[in-house]
């Protein structure tokens, strides 16, 4: 099965793992309001995971009205600590919440993938990464928030891992291109099996 590919996201990181691995794709965001999916689907009882993946498939299939021939790679990335889900924090104060919450504690990152073509599903994958976060104290917490700014309100747990948001760990267990919202390993190998890529 050949056929162009499209990356449903505005992500500058997901585009950067695509041309880094060398494949040619174009991009175009998904216009969806994914707060309301969220609090919908969590009404339901979903699971993170699972929203992770409704999440993508929602932004794949939004894209996909413009181009019913191509594949198009919906990705979605959810946080969740025990029961609770996060959301990207509106301001700084909630950004520091998200870090006191998170000190001496293990969350999960949730990285969903979904493959659509036409109104079809494709293909369906998630992978998690477990993510160990040091005590932190509340001087650190602020004098980090400080330095980095209002990066830290452009990711769900309010750090960045490719910055100074590594200093608040103290182990991680799995991949990085799952915790960067993307996981690669599972996707070209897919893509590969539908020819899309060179195999």
């Amino acid at each position: 099965m050949a056929g162009s590919l499209v990356l449903a996201s505005a992500s500058s990181f997901r585009r950067v793992l695509l041309e880094n691995a060398g494949i040619a794709f174009q991009a175009k965001a998904a216009d969806i309001d994914e707060r309301s999916i969220e609090s919908e689907v969590e009404r339901q009882g979903s699971s993170p995971e699972e929203v992770a993946l409704i999440l993508a498939e929602a932004k794949a299939r939004n894209v996909g009205q413009a181009f019913p021939d191509d594949i198009i790679i919906g990705s979605d990335q959810t946080m969740s600590l025990g029961t609770r889900v996060y959301h990207k924090p509106r301001d700084m104060n909630e950004a520091r919440d998200h870090l006191l919450s998170l000190s001496g504690q293990v969350h999960q990152l949730n990285s969903g993938i979904v493959l659509t073509r036409g109104n079809d599903i494709l293909w369906k994958h998630v992978s998690s990464a477990r993510m160990s976060v040091r005590v932190l104290r509340p001087d650190f917490i602020d004098a980090h928030l400080a330095r980095v700014g209002t990066k830290a309100l452009s990711s769900v747990g309010a750090y960045q891992l490719e910055g100074e948001g590594i200093q608040l760990f103290d182990k991680i267990d799995g991949d990085y291109f799952t915790i960067l919202g993307l996981p690669m390993l599972p996707l070209l190998a897919k893509l590969r099996e539908l020819r899309v890529i060179d195999a």
